[in-house]
């Protein structure tokens, strides 16, 4: 279990009566690109905020980065970097500025929270636009910075919750290219998408319907399995059979 950056065993998440997450079993390596697929209301965002220590699970057991989800949700958002499906940093603040606000949230000295905007914004390419207001920068360049600040205490895991929706295809490439970066330096991405197409990127996915997975394996494998030839195929033949 250890070896794992994300382990989990019958992992439930009900409402009531409704279960929005059944038997969540997954097992993501070290230095991993794990893509999480599934139409929206598949269950997908429910998982993640469970993984992310942000909703306590029903039933089961898991730990991410060594921690264990149902008793150790503190240590867990402390050691892992979260960028959420919906935009939530500040837009009435530069991008320089809404670095430095998230680097004294997760408790950075001065000095390195200086290092580390710099870097950042040299390696998401916006150190030109790091006086800008937040609000009058293109989607992309948003996601970007939500990323940027995600990655700002150097977390071995990263979890992005649909990090691309809404930008154009420029955007959703280069971001990718950003995530297999953040992959080569060895930290593991656990990414959650209903782009079909962006399944290919991963190292492994898994395809989630109706709160339970159906599916895990190499995109190239699931293809194989199935006689598909694009993982969208793959993923409509699952959903209608």
């Amino acid at each position: 279990m250890n070896d794992y950056a994300v382990f989990t065993e019958n992992l439930d998440k009900r409402f009531g009566s409704f279960y929005a997450v059944k038997n969540l079993n997954l097992s993501v390596k070290r230095g991993e690109v794990f893509g999480f697929l599934g139409a929206n209301g598949a269950g997908k965002t429910t998982a993640i905020r469970m993984l992310c220590g942000l909703l306590l699970p029903t039933a089961g057991t898991g730990r991410v980065a060594g921690y264990d989800v149902l008793a150790e949700s503190e240590a867990i958002k402390q050691n892992i970097g979260y960028m959420s499906q919906k935009f939530s940093l500040y837009n009435d603040l530069t991008l320089s500025e809404n670095i430095e606000f998230y680097g004294g949230i997760y408790g950075l000295p001065r000095s390195l929270i200086k290092e580390k905007r710099e870097e950042l914004l040299a390696s998401l390419g916006l150190t030109r636009q790091a006086g800008r207001l937040t609000r009058d920068m293109p989607l992309g360049f948003k996601q970007r910075l939500a990323l940027g600040c995600a990655l700002l205490h150097d977390p071995q895991i990263i979890f992005l919750d649909e990090p691309t929706g809404g930008v154009d295809p420029e955007a959703r490439r280069n971001f990718w290219d950003l995530i297999h970066g953040l992959a080569g330096a060895g930290k593991t991405v656990f990414v959650t998408t209903h782009y079909m197409d962006e399944a290919e990127y991963c190292n492994r996915v898994s395809i989630m319907f109706q709160g339970e997975i159906i599916a895990l394996d190499s995109p190239r494998a699931l293809r194989k399995e199935y006689g598909k030839k694009s993982m969208q195929d793959v993923f409509i033949h699952l959903v209608e059979r």
